[in-house]
């Protein structure tokens, strides 16, 4: 490694944990700087503005969040377990010392104004990689349904990491409950003849 490429992942390193201890808004370049040991020019040469820097900070840490949760899916030992283990992938990552207290990408988006275009493309790229990959690991499990699981498990991937923020014992992860029953799409599920189950009941009543 070069100093000039060990300048600049000081300053990444640097910036990631100075922004999920304090926020982006609250940490100041002079911050960043004194803690990489640089001068102001190494940061504009390489990132070009507090914004560069915060979208290279981000993008290294989605680029180390793909290659865990891909290890993960490696690892698992059938279609049930690559499809569960974005749970380990994000007890590993939490464990490997990546710095934040629950989602780097949505407390970005959080703590962002509504038209910050480095926070919204951060979110984006986040929950298309969960989108498209869940959806990918689904199809042997759910078939067709297999869209209509990503979202649910997207949406219980989320409230994992939010409940980090909540005080309490950890919660168990999702990947060791027991195995559910065949997932079964929304739209293949029995209906009640277009009327309502009380109604069906009544009218078959006597009398």
């Amino acid at each position: 490694m070069t100093p000039r490429s060990g300048a600049r992942e000081r300053l990444l390193g640097a910036a990631e944990t100075l922004f999920a201890d304090q926020g982006v808004a609250a940490t100041p370049v002079d911050q960043v700087l004194a803690r990489a040991g640089v001068a102001p020019a190494t940061l504009y040469a390489h990132f070009g503005s507090k914004a560069g820097l915060q979208a290279a900070v981000l993008d290294a840490r989605l680029a180390r969040w793909d290659a865990a949760w891909a290890a993960a899916v490696d690892a698992a030992p059938d279609d049930r377990g690559r499809l569960l283990a974005v749970f380990d992938a994000l007890d590993t990552f939490a464990r490997g010392g990546a710095p934040s207290r629950w989602c780097t990408f949505l407390a970005t988006a959080a703590g962002a104004p509504a038209d910050d275009a480095t926070a919204a493309a951060a979110i984006a790229a986040d929950t298309e990689l969960l989108r498209s990959r869940l959806t990918e690991l689904a199809g042997p499990v759910a078939g067709d349904g297999a869209a209509e699981l990503a979202e649910h498990l997207l949406v219980v991937v989320s409230g994992t990491l939010a409940m980090r923020l909540r005080p309490g014992p950890t919660p168990p992860s999702p990947a060791a409950a027991p195995p559910p029953r065949p997932w079964c799409p929304a739209s293949s599920r029995p209906r009640w003849g277009g009327r309502p189950r009380r109604a069906r009941w009544r009218a078959g009543r006597p009398g």
